[in-house]
């Protein structure tokens, strides 16, 4: 049998100077492992402590792998690629997690489960275990983005006590070094359609005496950065399409002439400018939108969705550059027959209203053929195959003749 799957479990803790709580964790899994026959490892991914955490580690019977990179996710990724177990539970060793009871994590990973989250907020967490900032805000709103963006069945999208099927989890090459490691195990996991559930777990206030190493805002932001970046439909698509919507509204509701809302407030040709802006700035994300989409699809950092396909692909160059070009000729008709309008005038000062209408609407109709038509050439420039650099070219397969 392979060396790396020998074992069934590694129980793995990152540690950075976890002196006062190491031993308690590392026993806590050896009697987990002992009670239930578990064919198994402790393994700590020691990130450069200095306070004697290596040696507790050694002493306690634990396997020790030293991580020259810093962060949590750095931490985490090693120790996974130097675990032996068939499956892997993480989880902090500051003794908030109980290592002792890990026979729900394990039964379902037996059951053929790619991932087992724990939940927290199902088990329970004990009083000053977690700030009241993370419980109510934090964690309730990033879980519940997490879901809205990628549809997990994840209720609690931070706990760090979690197993997965060691081999499923090394295929995604998770990258990130900080505390965005979480979240990007449960994103990636549920982007390659992995099996995830969720096992009620209990938290415990730390053993620690020093302040944890998670910084509130910083590590927050770092979690919604990546949950945004991984969804280029609620990031650009969405608000693009809204954004649009409105400026569209608003644009050809007082194409016509000014509206007027109420007593003293009517809406005339500045709002038809305002509303100009505001379909250009939609565009512009959609346009983002669908390089984004093409380029993470490109690079494998998410799957060729058939709804992306559907509704994405029919948009090909050609396709686009004719909806470029029709705008293209409506938006000059519109500015030829302003030219005309003012030549008429002999050149000179022309009349407030209705031309500027047909002026700022004719211009923006330009503008957007031209951002659509840009916008084609780069989404087809990355649609370009890239042929492998060991790939036989047609003259190598002549001369193998």
């Amino acid at each position: 049998m392979n060396n790396q799957t020998a074992l069934e479990l590694t129980i793995l803790m990152p540690c950075l100077n976890e002196a006062e709580t190491l031993a308690i964790c590392i026993d806590k899994a050896q009697s987990y492992l002992q009670r239930n026959g578990v064919r198994g490892e402790v393994l700590i991914a020691d990130n450069g402590s200095t306070d004697g955490s290596i040696q507790i580690a050694q002493q306690h019977g634990a396997r020790v792998v030293n991580v020259p990179i810093r962060g949590y996710g750095a931490a985490l990724s090693h120790g996974i690629a130097n675990a032996k177990g068939k499956y892997v539970i993480m989880g902090d060793s500051d003794d908030s997690y109980d290592f002792s009871k890990l026979d729900s994590f394990v039964a379902r990973l037996r059951e053929g489960n790619d991932l087992v989250m724990g939940n927290r907020f199902l088990g329970g967490i004990s009083p000053g275990a977690m700030p009241p900032l993370h419980r109510y805000l934090g964690n309730p709103v990033l879980s519940f983005i997490g879901r809205l963006f990628f549809s997990i069945p994840v209720r609690d999208f931070h706990c760090g006590l979690r197993g997965f099927n060691r081999d499923r989890i090394q295929a995604l090459h998770l990258n990130t070094t900080g505390m965005e490691f979480a979240s990007e195990m449960v994103v990636r996991s549920a982007l390659a359609k992995y099996a995830i559930v969720e096992v009620p777990t209990t938290l415990s206030k730390d053993g620690r005496s020093r302040p944890p190493h998670l910084r509130t805002w910083r590590d927050g932001w770092r979690h919604l950065r990546f949950l945004l970046l991984y969804s280029p439909r609620w990031l650009f698509l969405y608000p693009g399409l809204i954004i649009f919507a409105i400026g569209a509204i608003l644009t050809f509701a007082l194409l016509p002439g000014p509206i007027t809302i109420a007593r003293g407030l009517t809406l005339d040709v500045h709002s038809v400018i305002a509303g100009c802006i505001t379909m250009l700035i939609g565009t512009q994300c959609i346009s983002f939108a669908v390089v984004a989409r093409r380029y993470a699809a490109a690079r494998g950092l998410l799957p060729v969705e058939y709804t992306f396909k559907r509704y994405v692909s029919p948009l090909n160059l050609e396709r686009s550059l004719i909806v470029a070009g029709l705008l293209l000729v409506a938006g000059l008709v519109g500015v030829a027959h302003c030219v005309m309008v003012w030549r008429d005038a002999h050149f000179g000062p022309l009349g407030y209203g209705e031309l500027i209408r047909l002026l700022v609407v004719s211009g923006t109709g330009i503008a957007l053929a031209t951002q659509i038509a840009f916008t084609s050439f780069l989404s087809a420039i990355l649609d370009i195959e890239v042929r492998s650099p060991n790939e036989p070219t047609e003259s190598d397969g002549n001369a193998l003749q």
